[in-house]
């Protein structure tokens, strides 16, 4: 069943987290433009600071020349074009981080490229926030991820916003009305389908309340 909250719920709901006591992970996965940033975002502002930072899976997007050289750069951000053990590797060891500061990548999308080692992440910061399209996935590797989770929730966003987010997104990030109209149809949209049920491995399917 998909629930709705306002932004402010969901933020009271990453505050409890962030005062357990220990680390915790919470993911926020969903098809893309359903409000994973949106959400993500406003928990960052709505926490105190040095509570919580965000681990983003886009940081570990492949390359654009590696991705040409395995045929897949017309596909990007389908769940073969990142580096998922990766990922799970930052994950693992931001669940029992011992080292003082963990520097993890980010992804730009002004130049359509992951920035290494551009988010530290403190061993005292109790909150961790994985945002991605593959988190409860079970394509490739992306499977092992689910036991790092301390909870996880699943955006759903109507398909008709989500393409309209899309297009907007794209075009203000240099692509044309037909080619961003194009992408969010082709490559978008078949990420979304190949997710659309990932949410009942979260432990939350959510929507944000308008």
């Amino acid at each position: 069943m998909v629930k709705s909250f306002s932004l402010a719920q969901l933020v009271e709901k990453a505050n409890e987290l962030a005062q357990s006591g220990k680390r915790q992970i919470l993911a926020v996965a969903g098809a893309p433009g359903s409000g994973k940033t949106t959400i993500t975002r406003a928990i960052m502002q709505g926490l105190p600071e040095g509570s919580v930072v965000i681990a983003p899976m886009d940081g570990f997007h492949l390359s654009n020349a590696t991705l040409i050289k395995y045929n897949r750069r017309d596909r990007k951000g389908a769940w073969d074009t990142f580096d998922a053990d990766g990922y799970i590797n930052l994950l693992t060891r931001l669940k029992n981080q011992t080292e003082a500061v963990i520097h993890a990548p980010d992804f730009d999308r002004d130049i359509d490229e992951s920035i290494g080692s551009a988010i530290p992440i403190d061993i005292n910061t109790p909150l961790i926030l994985a945002e991605g399209t593959f988190l409860f996935s079970q394509y490739g590797s992306w499977g092992k991820l689910l036991p790092l989770f301390n909870q996880g929730w699943f955006v759903h966003l109507d398909e008709n916003l989500r393409h309209k987010r899309l297009i907007a997104r794209h075009m203000k990030h240099g692509m044309s009305l037909q080619q961003a109209t194009d992408w969010t149809l082709g490559t978008d949209e078949n990420n979304a389908k190949a997710v659309e049920n990932d949410y009942l491995r979260a432990d939350l399917s959510i929507n944000i309340k308008e």
